[in-house]
């Protein structure tokens, strides 16, 4: 494994030859700056492991850079460590808030920094890992992230509802309190019109966290939620999961990419809706089924589902999904046996014309 990188950003000639001795001492690569408009681009372009940086700089200060970094998504979660002369309580809590991970004081010694250091990248490392989509790497995660002692309560207070079928989980016009995690089971989230005509909004499986959009937008439920078959469902207090995502910059971005993902998917399905005929709807609407919920992908998928439940997906009514269904079935695409679908030729449902 190569030499871990270090951007070390430090105005005082001295202090910033003795660090970077130190550094690669410990056999850190270590790239250094001489102010913050310096550090900034080296940030960029060399993509450290992790930054040090002194407070007080001229051309731009400590908190500057941390500022600048964080709205640049190439590195607004690689770890930062302050170093100041200063040891009053003031600018450690406004280093702290403003997503810093650690704190040196000057003057330090060796092993205080490497110390620090190594804990850092530690850490990190640990958190960029891809956890498993189940109450395993649920579990696993929130471990990792227990690691920061940021969220110490997060586990202690975690809840878990036994779901039995068609059992509501939130509605749609309540205020959100928690945030859910899908351990085990299938969920949906529908939206109901003035006639009561419903529209599935999402659907989650094992492995996903939902409920928190709302949460975080800070307004009232836009759908219900509701468990499709008997599950199992873990409840965040909105206070432990507020201290997740605001504790650490490593542990919000994976948030805020989960975020993007689903909004990004929604947005893909309304312009199906607008544009696609009622044959490339379904079919996509059965796709979708097959990704949030093929547990082996050697076998052919199956799944129970009401035919108003796939029209709730796809946008249309009923009877048209009843007919298109018998369509596919003709064609080999799928097989029916009551509300069990099997799908028989998934690359010509993905192919399937408009």
């Amino acid at each position: 494994m190569e030499n871990r990188k270090i951007l070390l950003i430090e105005d005082n000639p001295e202090m910033r030859e003795n660090t970077a001795e130190i550094l690669e001492l410990a056999n850190y690569h270590v790239v250094t700056a001489k102010n913050g408009k310096e550090g900034l681009q080296l940030a960029t372009q060399n993509k450290p492991d992790l930054i040090i940086c002194d407070i007080m700089m001229p051309e731009l200060d400590g908190y500057g850079v941390l500022h600048m970094l964080g709205k640049d998504e190439r590195t607004s979660t690689i770890p930062f460590v302050f170093l100041t002369a200063k040891a009053e309580k003031q600018d450690y809590r406004k280093g702290m808030t403003m997503g810093a991970d650690d704190y040196l004081t000057k003057p330090y010694d060796d092993i205080e920094l490497l110390n620090v250091v190594e804990m850092r990248l530690k850490k990190s490392e640990r958190l960029k890992k891809q956890f498993d989509r189940s109450p395993e790497g649920f579990d696993q995660f929130i471990e990792e992230a227990r690691s920061f002692d940021l969220i110490t309560k997060l586990t202690e207070d975690k809840k878990v509802k036994l779901l039995r079928k068609k059992d509501t989980i939130y509605t749609e016009g309540s205020s959100p309190s928690s945030v859910f995690f899908l351990r085990k089971g299938k969920v949906k989230s529908y939206k109901s019109n003035d006639n009561g005509k419903e529209y599935i909004t999402d659907l989650y499986g094992e492995g996903d966290f939902f409920g928190y959009l709302d949460l975080l937008q800070g307004e009232s439920y836009r759908d219900t939620a509701i468990s499709l078959e008997p599950s199992e469902v873990a409840i965040i207090p909105k206070e432990d999961f507020f201290n997740l995502l605001q504790g650490n910059r490593e542990v919000s971005s994976k948030f805020i990419k989960m975020l993007s993902n689903e909004i990004k998917e929604r947005e893909e399905r309304l312009l199906q809706l607008a544009y696609n005929s009622v044959r490339k709807r379904v079919s996509q609407a059965l796709i979708m089924l097959v990704k949030h919920y093929q547990d082996d992908e050697s076998k052919p998928f199956s799944m129970s589902i009401t035919r108003e439940d796939i029209a709730s997906l796809v946008g249309t009514a009923t009877e048209t999904v009843i007919r298109t269904l018998s369509d596919f079935k003709d064609e080999r695409l799928i097989d029916i046996k009551g509300s069990l679908i099997t799908i028989l030729n998934y690359d010509k449902l993905v192919k399937m014309r408009n």
